[in-house]
């Protein structure tokens, strides 16, 4: 497996972002990824009972179909908590991009991220769309994945590269995200886009697995938000061997899985605020998830976060945590061990004593930053 740490978009696929001017400061915020031909899709969304628009009109063309051709993206407005009005300038949004590709608009995946209950801007939209997709492109990546960002002070990219049965496949990912930051899918936006063939029933168990293993294991905040989204585009151009199963299959999952974790990584070192990045490992549990279960404890702890951000060796409040998970755990079985805190990356390793299962949770610590720039998005 090759990594490169930047995106280097797979076979068939183009990209482009601009500024429609739905962001005050005139910065990018319109996305649009493109895929030459029809593309499998595996999509994972918030867990959060109030979802936006935007998600609700992807579910509903996911029920019709799970091939795909286009993501469009806006940031600085979530069209979320906006009624009918918003699902109506969702659909119409994925219709200006479809009659521009010459699609139809149960092809296009739609997504927008920024404040909530505000309704959203169609009509820079739809005057932005004709240049957004004539500026279509393999180097217009780069503006794409700067188009998607809000509070983000970096943009988030990586490109795996694997060999199946002598053909080269790519993939290549890019996510969103800073704050409001919690799992069961993790707080953001992220894109994943493939030129490798492969089946609907492997995309999606692959996709599970990857998810589960790296955004289902951040958190900064605790606050699970209203627009998470997770997109995989597989468009088969490198014509390799049909993937099903078997050794090819672990290869794709492997490169697959790398990918969201490194992503997932950028968001907690990119954590509105941070000046730590805390990787916690839970050892000896039951099962991987009662082990994810008590890492996700500790880190969202705002004790635990605030002492780390202090330098506070008060590791009480690990044990706290994790008392407080639910696990049926005695104090004679938790043992702790934590790095030194005045290091910018922190390590937690706790073992709970009821079996051989382990999780590692990625957060990062809780500081005055944070609500300074929390206190004042709007």
């Amino acid at each position: 497996m090759k990594i490169i740490n930047e995106a280097i978009l797979p076979r068939g696929f183009k990209a482009n972002g601009v500024s429609a001017g739905l962001k005050k400061s005139g910065k990018l915020d319109l996305a649009l990824f493109y895929s030459e031909i029809p593309a499998k899709a595996s999509c994972r969304f918030t867990m959060n009972r109030l979802q936006a628009a935007p998600l609700k009109v992807c579910k509903d063309y996911l029920k019709k179909s799970r091939v795909f051709q286009a993501i469009i993206v806006n940031s600085g407005n979530a069209n979320c908590f906006t009624g009918s009005s918003g699902v109506r300038d969702a659909i119409q949004t994925t219709k200006y991009v479809a009659d521009y590709l010459g699609i139809k608009k149960e092809a296009v995946l739609v997504n927008s991220t920024g404040i909530i209950g505000k309704m959203l801007a169609i009509d820079k939209i739809k005057s932005a769309i004709p240049d957004l997709a004539q500026g279509l492109s393999v180097a217009g990546m780069e503006k794409a994945v700067r188009a998607i960002m809000t509070t983000d002070t970096f943009t988030k990219a990586i490109t795996a590269r694997i060999n199946i049965a002598g053909k080269v496949v790519t993939i290549c990912g890019t996510a969103k995200g800073a704050g409001m930051i919690a799992p069961n899918m993790a707080t953001m936006l992220a894109f994943i886009f493939t030129d490798a063939n492969i089946t609907q029933k492997a995309l999606d168990k692959a996709t599970d697995v990857a998810v589960n293993e790296s955004f289902n294991c951040i958190t900064v905040d605790g606050c699970m938000s209203t627009n998470d989204t997770l997109a995989v585009l597989a468009n088969g151009a490198s014509r390799n061997n049909l993937i099903k199963d078997g050794k090819d299959f672990y290869l794709f999952l492997e490169a697959l899985k790398k990918v969201c974790l490194e992503l997932a990584k950028m968001i907690i070192k990119d954590a509105e605020g941070a000046t730590k990045f805390i990787e916690i490992k839970v050892e000896k549990a039951k099962s991987f998830n009662e082990a994810r279960i008590a890492a996700l404890a500790i880190a969202n702890s705002d004790l635990f976060k605030t002492a780390v951000y202090g330098e506070n060796p008060n590791f009480g409040r690990i044990a706290a945590a994790v008392g407080a998970s639910g696990i049926d755990i005695k104090e004679e079985d938790i043992k702790i061990k934590v790095s030194s805190l005045k290091k910018k990356q922190v390590f937690v390793n706790v073992g709970i004593n009821r079996g051989k299962s382990s999780a590692t949770v990625y957060t990062s610590d809780l500081t005055p930053e944070y609500i300074k720039i929390n206190a004042g998005y709007n």
